[in-house]
């Protein structure tokens, strides 16, 4: 049985099972006229109305916590995580959960490697999709999060890591602190995902000893893609079907054309079926030199919706908005995202109608933005009403070279 046709038949069972055992699927496909005879083939799956990532804020509050997408019992979940919206993500049973077994063998992790995980493990699911990845390897993880890089250096090398996973800016963090700190600097093999790699991280990384490869996925999904060693692309891993489709039609577009990433997913926990990732990319022509059955896609080309992501994490316009309107005397803002080094940088402007009393409140809000949007503001400026061009969005000036 070929890659096609193993994934037409998990198709026709995870149909069959959703139609039963999710309402919110159930009704998608009796408001299009459905029923799970009518999906057969990878083709059919056009006839089912695309649900987007940009909407399950809005589903969910509606029919919380999971808006009826669920295809399980909440008493049978593992865990339960928030992400920015909010968006509950909840965890399955199943090993694996978010198929990152795949991309990290194709990275070359091995039982024999120490790992640091630079993932967050509060509330995002971002670091045990890792850890129990690694963990189905083989792997030994250590669960260093975010931050404390002077620490995490010195657990480096105490542990003599051979492994990273996390951000390449973050990973670039390390190695410069490590190198200034005159510690060896063990790490070999690194996978980063979560923001663009350019080149010259992979060049700085090659040149000190470590081999990074890149990989593409979401909170609600899990692994979508990554890079073999060949590096042409990214492959789609086998226990996803993708598709590139047009944003307002829903219909696939061909190999070279721009699209937004749309995946079905085998999951009885949550079986998202047609899911708009809001992802732009194209998928690839040809075979990659390495073998692997499974089409290739360029990678993450950007956002149709209004989110962008900072130092890893989506911010969303909404998020921002509900803050402000706590308060009286905030009107309008624009937050801008620019790149210095290796670095995200987020300024908000903010309109108000008193700014030496909004002033008064910048560390409350500061500290409140923050707590939402797991990012820090760097910068936090208040103007007075009707002075902004751009209003209530996030704009990103960010040059990736």
């Amino acid at each position: 049985m070929n890659l096609r046709e193993r994934r037409e038949k998990k198709l026709k069972e995870i149909v069959e099972f959703a139609y039963k055992n999710s309402p919110a699927f159930k009704e998608r496909m009796d408001g299009a006229g459905l029923t799970p005879g009518n999906i057969k083939t990878i083709e059919d799956l056009e006839k089912i109305p695309v649900i987007r990532k940009d909407n399950l804020v809005e589903i969910q509050a509606k029919n919380p916590p999971f808006g009826g997408l669920l295809g399980v019992s909440i008493p049978s979940l593992k865990r339960i995580f928030q992400s920015p919206g909010p968006i509950y993500d909840p965890q399955g049973e199943e090993e694996d959960y978010w198929n990152w077994k795949e991309p990290l063998l194709a990275a070359g992790f091995t039982s024999g490697d120490i790992v640091i995980n630079t993932f967050s493990y509060h509330l995002s699911p971002a670091g045990i999709m890792f850890d129990e990845g690694l963990r189905a390897i083989g792997a030994t993880v250590v669960p260093t999060g975010v931050g404390n890089t002077e620490l995490q250096v010195r657990i480096i090398n105490d542990l003599r890591a051979t492994g990273f996973i996390g951000t390449p800016s973050f990973l670039m963090t390390l190695l410069k602190k490590s190198q200034e700190l005159g510690t060896e600097f063990t790490i070999k093999k690194a996978f980063v995902t979560a923001e663009p790699f350019t080149p010259s991280q992979r060049r700085t990384f090659e040149e000190n000893g470590i081999t990074a490869y890149q990989g593409y996925g979401t909170a609600d999904v899990g692994a979508i893609a990554y890079e073999c060693e060949y590096r042409e692309g990214m492959h789609v891993i086998e226990n996803v079907i993708l598709e590139i489709v047009d944003p307002e039609t829903g219909k696939s577009l061909p190999p070279g054309e721009i699209g937004e990433v749309v995946v079905t997913l085998f999951n009885k926990t949550y079986p998202l079926i047609r899911f708009g990732t809001g992802d732009l990319s194209k998928l690839l022509s040809g075979k990659c030199g390495c073998g692997r059955e499974t089409e290739r896609i360029a990678g993450f080309l950007g956002r149709i919706g209004d989110a962008v992501k900072v130092r890893g994490m989506f911010v969303h316009p909404g998020q921002i908005q509900g803050i402000l309107k706590r308060y009286d005397i905030f009107a309008d803002f624009v937050a801008e995202v620019t790149r210095e080094g290796d670095r995200d940088f987020l300024h908000l402007k903010v309109e108000t109608s008193d700014i030496r009393q909004a002033e008064g409140m910048r560390d409350e809000i500061l500290e409140k933005l923050r707590d939402v949007l797991r990012v820090r503001v760097d910068r936090l400026e208040f103007v007075s009403l009707n002075s902004l061009k751009s209003k209530n969005k996030i704009i990103d000036k960010r040059e990736w070279k």
